[in-house]
């Protein structure tokens, strides 16, 4: 049977929300959700892969990134926020950005020669 050690790994995980995504909804639902999802793929996706991360989960008005750096984390979210702030004029949308650096413990597989 083959043994499966654990792994450290650090990572930085940017979260991005959007302010006063409810108020919005409420206001104007249509016009909100084209805003998040355009921001989502035209802003936030190509900027953190741009600085080597991966978006792992978009979840309505907020989305979650993992870098191998915190520098990419951090040169990912000025980039975003200066986009937004070229932006904003005439703008609805506000964004929250979060850095968190824990770290993991993943499984990974080792196989002997005699499996």
């Amino acid at each position: 049977m083959a043994r499966t050690p654990l792994k450290r790994r650090l990572a930085a995980i940017m979260a991005t929300d959007v302010v006063g995504y409810s108020r919005l909804m409420e206001a104007d639902e249509e016009a909100t959700l084209a805003s998040v999802k355009a921001m989502q793929e035209e802003l936030i996706r190509p900027n953190v892969e741009r600085e080597g991360g991966r978006v792992f989960k978009l979840m309505g008005d907020g989305t979650l990134a993992v870098f191998d750096s915190v520098n990419g984390a951090v040169e990912c979210a000025i980039a975003i926020q200066g986009e937004l702030m070229r932006q904003r004029e005439g703008s609805r949308l506000v964004l929250r950005i979060g850095i968190n650096r824990p770290m993991f413990w993943s499984m990974v597989p080792t196989y002997s020669a005699t499996e």
